[in-house]
């Protein structure tokens, strides 16, 4: 579960994060980095679609500055994954939402910007 979250700082099973991160079932993925930066490409979700989540939940960052295209979104659903994108400030509280109902649920987040 996560605990908090406020611009470059997220607090996930009592432990503090200040870099981006995926969240696994079994794990935290606290040197996670985007091949383009503010652009979210198929290439920096392998890892996930290898985890074969339900759902995966995109924080686009505080003020939502990273870039969800419709190709990488395509990609995620076309291997099975149901794709939700917000704001970080959303979807912490979307991903443990979906987590207390029992969804096999993966969050990629971006901490700042």
């Amino acid at each position: 579960m996560i605990e908090h979250y406020e611009f470059g700082h997220i607090v996930i099973g009592g432990k503090s994060y200040y870099s981006d991160v995926i969240i696994y079932p079994d794990r935290v993925d606290a040197e996670w980095w985007r091949e383009e930066g503010h652009r979210l490409s198929p290439v920096d979700l392998w890892d996930v679609v290898q985890a074969k989540p339900e759902i995966l939940v995109v924080g686009t960052g505080y003020s939502g500055l990273m870039e969800v295209p419709k190709e990488t979104i395509r990609y995620l659903e076309e291997n099975g994954i149901k794709v939700m994108v917000y704001r970080t400030g959303e979807a912490w509280k979307v991903y443990n939402r979906l987590l207390k109902e029992g969804k096999k649920v993966v969050a990629a987040l971006h901490l700042t910007c």
